[in-house]
């Protein structure tokens, strides 16, 4: 997501720091990036990017790679893409409190938490706001934005600001655990995996189900492998705590392919097996 959310950043000609911990996925990040800009490329081509021509190469130009957050310390806008980890985010956001300017916004890309809990780690919680942008970041138009009791009205101007410039529209809702998307999403991904899990059918006519009778261009079980299962678990314990509902709880299947690390598209197996040759599904029952 962090690399998708740089792209939108760098078509739009801004400079972009893309800082990660991670040495492997620093290496991989510019073949990822170049790759995303060839498939936005032609997947829209009405897009900013494809109506100006923009080469590759100018918009790799504009992405600088970091292992180090004191990088970030001239940003005006900060988008934290970590994993959906509360102590994980709290540390992210400390650090950047104390490194980047007073002007700074920091807007977190979190799916679940709350965006005054990540607020309350800075001494800036009016500057501290949620932008939740769908995945693919570069494909999709639309940003949830959360806007907690203490987020500035400036804050709301300005991310909206920033955001119009990617070609990106806004909806702005209230804070709350999982916000709009994710309360219900991450409900009907458990459901789904789980009529799965029973036999009630297989995957392949589970998404075929949403996308027939529904409308929607993707089926559950395929969006969850696109999101990512151990996102998805995550995402689920995130609400569980918040809420304290235990409908949030990951059903056993979910919570099975997680510990077994088929997490989906990223790891070649989930919901569906994943090759570059084609794709299976994944049929049977987590009982027994």
């Amino acid at each position: 997501m962090g690399v998708g959310v740089a792209q939108c950043f760098a078509e739009a000609g801004h400079p972009v720091v893309v800082v990660d911990n991670d040495p492997g996925v620093l290496a991989s990040g510019p073949a990822r990036l170049r790759a995303g800009i060839r498939t936005a490329t032609l997947v829209r081509p009405g897009s900013r990017q494809a109506r100006a021509g923009v080469p590759v190469s100018r918009v790799e130009s504009l992405v600088t790679w970091s292992a180090e957050l004191a990088d970030l310390a001239d940003a005006l806008l900060v988008v934290e893409c970590a994993r959906e980890d509360e102590d994980v985010k709290e540390g992210i956001l400390r650090e950047l409190d104390r490194i980047c300017g007073a002007e700074a916004i920091f807007a977190s890309n979190t799916s679940c938490i709350p965006v005054s809990r990540l607020g309350s780690f800075t001494a800036r919680p009016d500057r501290v706001i949620g932008t939740h942008f769908m995945n693919p970041a570069p494909l999709k138009d639309a940003v949830e934005v959360i806007r907690a009791p203490e987020t500035s009205g400036l804050t709301v101007e300005r991310t909206e600001a920033f955001l119009a410039r990617l070609g990106k529209h806004a909806h702005v809702v209230r804070d709350a655990p999982g916000f709009v998307t994710n309360r219900v999403l991450m409900l009907t991904l458990n459901e789904a995996a789980a009529v799965l899990g029973e036999g009630t059918a297989d995957a392949e006519t589970v998404d075929r189900i949403f996308q027939d009778c529904f409308g929607h261009p993707m089926g559950p079980l395929r969006t969850a492998d696109l999101i990512g299962l151990d996102t998805i678990a995550d995402s689920l314990e995130v609400l569980r705590r918040h809420t304290g509902e235990d409908r949030f709880r990951p059903c056993s299947l979910l919570a099975r392919l997680v510990a077994e690390g088929n997490v989906g598209r990223k790891s070649g197996s989930g919901f569906y097996q994943y090759s570059s040759q084609h794709l299976t599904a994944r049929g049977g029952t987590d009982r027994g």
